[in-house]
């Protein structure tokens, strides 16, 4: 059993997995999540700051969920976020479509690489299978 702190009250609680809070901590999260969304949602073009303003939650909090593509950006919003990699402006999360895919190629190169590549078959000859008469 692995039993933690809450990094935000301090209770004890038995952590599985995710960030380190308890589950009560986790639903008012979860809360000001939703209570974040629907403003956004009510209130379309408003900044980071403001939606932290009027919903009391850190826009630290709002970055993370941009960067875990809970929330996402509009085209025509004055934020922007940065792809990690490339730097190029991004809607949401961390990485650009083309840094993923390009991940993506890295990481199945390197799990094939141990792999034995699969065995050509053999051309058979074309008279081979066929019927033959005396």
């Amino acid at each position: 059993m692995n039993i933690r702190n809450c990094r935000t009250c301090g209770r004890i609680f038995n952590y599985v997995s995710g960030p380190a809070i308890c589950p009560a901590c986790r639903d008012s999260l979860e809360a000001k999540f939703q209570q974040v969304k629907d403003y956004i949602r009510d209130n379309r073009g408003v900044g980071i700051q403001e939606v932290a303003e009027a919903c009391e939650v850190e826009s630290a909090q709002i970055r993370q969920w941009l960067r875990e593509e809970r929330l996402e950006l509009t085209p025509d919003s004055p934020m922007v976020l940065n792809c990690e990699n490339c730097g190029e402006p991004i809607r949401s999360g961390r990485f650009c479509p083309k840094c993923k895919d390009n991940m993506a190629k890295n990481f199945n190169d390197v799990l094939n690489a141990g792999k034995p590549a699969p065995p050509v078959p053999k051309q058979e000859e074309p008279h081979k299978n066929k019927m033959r008469f005396l």
